[in-house]
């Protein structure tokens, strides 16, 4: 388990960004609830959810050596103050899972500059320097491939995850309440597809699917990347 703390600092600081990112959009598009709240801010503590932020990772990483899911505590958004309701609602809930794809590119930009710049310093001469060096490698690589799992995760579309919001903005008001009423109920239907093989196999074809090209970016740049 050590061995695999390096993701925290980058996990906890994505979702802050994921949720961020909802408030943010929401603000432009008129709703200043999260704003009002005080969750427009990298303050990782108004954030986190003890549950999705901490426990759960830390049990997958017990688990399965990796984090499969984690969310922090969802913004408060007031979809009644936008000005057009399906279409902002839908804005609002994408942007949560783009902001991780771009936090995915911003990683492997981090992975390339680390790998080009460490090999030409005399790492070895300063204490320490070089288990620094590994860990940042470390985390900014697991970092890329955590955003692309979140970004995926958030797009199932059973509630309360963003897809839920996407695709109940194409159905008709009464059946997207009712599917909106699942609520937080739908986390734990997500945990047990998770234990379906079929589910799982999709669900991770998907995940090496939207890593590739992150990857082939690393490799490109670094042949010998992580």
């Amino acid at each position: 388990m050590a061995e695999q703390l390096f993701i925290i600092p980058i996990l906890l600081f994505s979702v802050v960004i994921h949720e961020m990112a909802h408030g943010w959009m929401a603000l432009r598009l008129g709703d200043t609830t999260a704003r009002d709240a005080g969750r427009l801010t990298l303050n990782p503590i108004p954030h986190i959810d003890i549950f999705g932020s901490i426990l759960v990772p830390l049990f997958s990483i017990l688990a399965a050596g990796r984090v499969f899911i984690a969310w922090a505590k969802p913004v408060p958004v007031n979809p009644w103050n936008f000005r057009n309701l399906r279409r902002d609602d839908m804005l609002v809930s994408l942007v949560g899972p783009v902001s991780n794809l771009c936090l995915a590119l911003a990683c492997s930009v981090m992975v390339i500059l680390l790998g080009t710049i460490g090999p030409a310093l005399s790492l070895q001469s300063v204490p320490y320097l070089p288990k620094f060096w590994e860990f940042l490698m470390k985390m900014f690589f697991g970092g890329v491939y955590l955003n692309v799992v979140l970004a995926v995760f958030n797009l199932i579309p059973i509630p309360p995850l963003d897809g839920s919001h996407v695709l109940a903005s194409f159905l008709p008001d009464e059946l997207a309440d009712r599917y909106r009423r699942l609520g937080f109920l739908g986390i734990f239907f997500v945990i047990m597809l998770m234990r379906v093989p079929a589910f799982n196999a999709g669900f991770g074809g998907v995940i090496e699917a939207v890593f590739a090209p992150f990857h082939a970016l690393m490799r490109f740049f670094l042949p010998l990347s992580p």
